[in-house]
């Protein structure tokens, strides 16, 4: 069902009304209305879009989901798409949850494709901060991204201990490979999908806090600048881990093409050490008649020989660290 709510001067009036209702409220002094329309049809976004003179074009990217996070100015309302995030640290998977939100003078409708986002926590932000409702749809629309930014920033948290946790798989003495390479690919892919809906937010804040655009009053600035500056700090942040895990994987290769190299340089040692008493083995087991055929003491030259060269041979090659 939607939900609905009518401001008068900062102040929370009636809550659940009719959504006919609203066109009659918007003339009133002081009134700031919003709608919430969770997966609605292109018939009730029509009939909306005809009660607020909303652009068709942002009613179409309104029943369209995954569109881009953007910030889109029409002659009466501004339209604009953000992702919040959840991040389930034991599946290392990223879900983005999107919202469209209808910006005019005095209403905000916003409209989710599902349930994903929770919008009683964005609810919740507003009654926390009624103390700034005064300033209208901006106070809305601050709410609302501050809920979207805070997710960003705690999906950033997670991601940050889910990597710790991969770098120390790397450096165990018995890493698992298969495992450790499936973490570094989803969060790698988590990341990716995180990016995408991040760093679009700072150019989102940043146009929604021009003075042409009406929705940004002077009481209000500071916390939409304190909004942007969580973005920047997402933003870097998300940069940051994505270069992390790059590094991660390029250390994990190489730690894997050292041990390689190290086994190969035992293996090889050993054959040398056993390719001596084959060599002599199969000397002294010619048809042919040689020194010491036939005698004892033929037998102890070549077992003498195969000690003092295989022994020679360790430890030739355990000074130079080949075992």
């Amino acid at each position: 069902m939607p939900r609905t709510r009518l401001y008068r001067h900062g102040e929370l009036v009636s809550e659940n009304f009719p959504p006919e209702d609203i066109s009659d409220y918007l003339p009133e002094d002081g009134a700031t209305v919003w709608l919430d329309m969770c997966a609605p049809t292109e018939a009730d976004l029509a009939l909306i879009g005809e009660e607020l003179g909303l652009h068709e074009l942002a009613m179409e990217d309104a029943v369209h989901a995954h569109q881009r996070p953007k910030l889109d100015r029409y002659e009466s309302h501004c339209y604009l798409t953000a992702y919040a995030v959840r991040f389930d640290p034991e599946s290392c998977q990223l879900t983005a949850d999107e919202v469209g939100v209808f910006v005019t003078p005095r209403a905000v409708v916003t409209v989710r494709p599902d349930e994903g986002l929770d919008i009683d926590d964005v609810v919740a932000r507003w009654d926390e901060s009624k103390h700034l409702a005064a300033s209208g749809v901006g106070f809305l629309v601050h709410g609302l991204l501050d809920y979207v930014v805070d997710s960003h920033f705690d999906a950033v948290q997670a991601l940050d201990g889910n990597i710790e946790d991969l770098e120390d798989m790397v450096f165990a003495e018995q890493p698992d490979n298969t495992d450790m390479q499936r973490q570094a690919l989803t969060l790698r892919r988590s990341l990716v999908t995180l990016r995408r809906v991040v760093l679009p937010m700072r150019e989102v804040v940043n146009t929604l806090m021009r003075r042409e655009h009406g929705i940004v009053d002077e009481a209000i600035t500071p916390y939409f600048q304190d909004v942007y500056d969580h973005v920047l700090r997402a933003s870097e942040w998300t940069e940051s881990l994505r270069d992390l895990v790059t590094t991660i994987r390029e250390t994990q290769l190489n730690i894997q093409s050292t041990r390689l190299n190290l086994i190969m340089k035992k293996v090889t040692g050993w054959a040398a050490i056993i390719a001596v008493p084959t060599a002599i083995t199969g000397f002294y087991g010619q048809n042919v008649p040689y020194p010491g055929s036939g005698q004892p003491w033929g037998f102890w030259v070549s077992a003498m020989s195969i000690l003092l060269l295989s022994g020679g041979l360790y430890l030739l090659f355990k000074r130079r660290d080949w075992l």
